[in-house]
C-alpha cells in the first residue's frame, strides 16, 4: 500500500471499556472499502490514555512515517482539547508533537472547533512541522463532520497541494463546507 493511502484516528469516547462502533469506526471502514484508504483506530477516555496513545504513535509505531493524516476526534472548549475536565491546550498539543509531523495533515473533526488566529496557526505549524492544520469553525453536536471528513480523506489522496484540496472540497461539497465552516490552516 502506498504511504499516502494511511490516516491514524484518535477518537475520545466515554469508556473505552463499552465497545461500541462509533460514527467514526464506520467513516474508516467505509474508506478501506470503497477508497483502498487503511486506518489506525485507537480510542481513549482520559486524558492520560490520549498522552499515552499519541506517544505510542510517535515513538513505537514503526508505520508512522506511513500516515498522512492524523485524525483527532476530540471535544473541546476554545483551542483546547478536553478529556474529563482536563484541557490541554492547542499550544501543549504542538508541543507534544514537536518537529515530528512533517509533511503531515492534522485533522481536527467538528467535535472541536478550530479557529485559529494567524499567529497561532503559524506557531503549530511551525513547532510541529504538519503540512495543514484543518477542522472546522462551527461544533455542531447535532451535525457530525464524518460525512466531508471522509470526502476530505479521499482528496488528500489524490492532491499533494492543500490549495487544490481545499478547492475540490468546496466545489463538491460547498453547502456542507460553509455550514461546517471547514477551515486549513498551512
Amino acid at each position: 500500500m502506498d504511504h499516502d493511502n494511511f490516516i491514524f484516528c484518535l477518537e475520545v469516547v466515554p469508556d473505552v471499556e463499552t465497545h461500541t462502533t462509533t460514527e467514526v469506526v464506520k467513516t474508516l471502514e467505509q474508506l478501506a472499502i470503497k477508497e483502498g484508504i487503511a486506518s489506525i483506530y485507537k480510542m481513549c477516555d482520559s486524558i492520560e490514555g490520549f498522552e499515552e496513545s499519541l506517544n505510542t504513535l510517535l515513538y513505537d509505531d514503526h508505520n508512522f512515517k506511513n500516515y498522512e493524516i492524523i485524525y483527532l476526534v476530540v471535544p473541546s472548549e476554545g483551542n483546547n482539547i478536553c478529556i474529563n475536565e482536563y484541557c490541554y491546550s492547542l499550544e501543549e498539543i504542538a508541543e507534544l508533537f514537536e518537529g515530528k509531523m512533517k509533511g503531515k495533515i492534522l485533522h481536527f473533526s467538528n467535535a472541536k472547533m478550530l479557529d485559529l488566529s494567524e499567529e497561532e496557526s503559524q506557531y503549530f505549524l511551525d513547532i510541529t512541522g504538519v503540512r495543514a492544520v484543518s477542522g472546522y469553525g462551527t461544533a455542531l453536536k447535532i451535525l457530525s463532520s464524518s460525512a466531508i471528513d471522509k470526502a476530505f480523506f479521499s482528496i488528500c489522496q489524490e492532491h499533494d497541494n492543500v490549495v487544490e484540496i481545499v478547492e475540490e472540497l468546496y466545489q463538491k461539497h460547498y453547502a456542507l463546507c460553509k455550514l461546517l465552516d471547514f477551515r486549513l490552516y498551512y
